[in-house]
């Protein structure tokens, strides 16, 4: 037995393609900066390993993260 999908009408069809489209946009955005952090935070993984500081691995990611900032403009 198959269920129909109720229908929302041309409004209500805009307003949740509208929606999904703003989820969309913020997920790839979060997405866009998880990726511009990954060589910090592969860095700061190496130091805590090392060291097992948080601290240490805290000041390895702000510093590289800074240079990376500074790299790009």
């Amino acid at each position: 037995m198959v269920l129909p999908i109720p229908s929302i009408g041309s409004g209500g069809e805009l307003i949740v393609f509208l929606v999904l489209v703003i989820i969309g946009v913020i997920i790839i955005m979060l997405l866009a900066t998880v990726i511009h952090f990954i060589i910090p935070i592969i860095a700061a993984a190496i130091i805590w390993f090392l060291t097992g500081s948080l601290l240490y691995a805290g000041i390895a990611f702000l510093v590289i993260a800074i240079i990376q900032l500074l790299a790009r403009r």
